[in-house]
């Protein structure tokens, strides 16, 4: 245990800091070689932030994990519309745009509830993977045709050869690290579910999508401190899109299997529904987030946790006192 928390914390910075490298380089790359820059955009914006918990739960499903992977879906979903979009509201009340009620708000409580419908069973079967990239397909297809704003994102057109050479350097670097670190967080995560006899699924929704969201919450309060909140609701619902369908049709194809935890597979595929619709719910009231809707995000995500905590008949007991 002593070794196994360290080397969490180690493979997550390792995760994180190398799907931002690979996100970032391979999208300028895409660029120079005149691909669609509102393509590009989506995949940087939805699929950056989804990078960690895709590699993550595609190595936990490869595995054997499916738990942890699930784990790490759920938990993502449930603390980028708790936790990461709770304290940005309690930094400042956040405005919602109209575009994001009508076009990611509906996807993204779609994408979730499919994927709730999907986890319930305790089973993650191929034919649902095959569904949930059909289905990310024409996620986004609706995002690029409600027009995507990439006019801010630029990935260095002007550089000369050298710095293609160092943009294919870093991708093949940020692949590596993100791999690397993937498989150092699914080891870490296992051996801390066995020292502490929590489930795999559990430490995945916790310490895991914790970790993968930290960059989200990171960046997310650095733009409240600057007065930039208007894209922040819009990012955390794009995110979920991404985390539900990607991220689980990834899985589904990589290592279909039993979710061993049946506390997550049904009990938190409910809260990950509720989450979203309460977020959407408190977007579409007056098209703003509050303070006191923040506290009651935050609060939500500290209900999930220990309605969720390890699954076992122990914790179970102790919960019912």
């Amino acid at each position: 245990m002593l070794v196994a928390v360290p080397v969490l914390i180690a493979g997550l910075v390792m995760l994180v800091q190398g799907a931002d490298r690979f996100v970032e380089s391979a999208a300028a790359i895409a660029v120079r070689h005149r691909l669609s820059p509102v393509l590009v955009g989506a995949v940087v914006i939805g699929f950056g932030t989804s990078a960690p918990e895709m590699v993550v739960s595609a190595i936990a499903s490869a595995r054997g994990e499916v738990a942890l992977g699930v784990g790490n879906i759920v938990g993502s979903n449930v603390a980028n519309v708790t936790l990461v979009l709770g304290v940005a509201a309690l930094i400042a009340p956040l405005a919602v745009d109209r575009s994001i009620l009508v076009r990611e708000g509906p996807l993204a409580i779609a994408a979730v509830a499919m994927s709730a419908a999907f986890f319930f069973n305790g089973v993650l079967a191929r034919w649902e993977g095959i569904a949930f990239v059909v289905a990310m397909v024409v996620a986004l297809g609706l995002i690029i045709r409600g027009g995507l704003d990439v006019e801010d994102l630029t990935f260095g057109d002007q550089a000369d050869e050298r710095s293609q050479r160092r943009l294919v350097f870093f991708t093949v670097l940020g692949l590596a690290m993100t791999v690397v670190g993937a498989q150092v967080v699914v080891w870490a995560a296992t051996e801390i579910a066995d020292d502490f006899g929590l489930t795999g699924g559990f430490v995945g929704f916790s310490l895991v999508a914790l970790g993968t969201s930290l960059p989200e919450l990171g960046t997310t309060v650095i733009a409240c401190r600057k007065g930039q909140t208007g894209l922040v609701v819009g990012n955390l619902l794009g995110s979920n899109i991404f985390n539900s369908l990607a991220v689980g049709g990834i899985m589904g194809l990589v290592g279909p299997g039993v979710i061993t935890d049946e506390l997550l597979s049904g009990r938190g595929s409910v809260l990950m529904v509720v989450a979203v619709v309460l977020a959407y719910l408190f977007a579409s009231n007056g098209r703003r987030l509050n303070r006191v809707e923040g506290l009651v995000l935050v609060a939500l995500y500290v209900a999930a946790l220990v309605l969720l905590a390890g699954g076992t008949e122990e914790v179970d007991a102790a919960l019912a006192l």
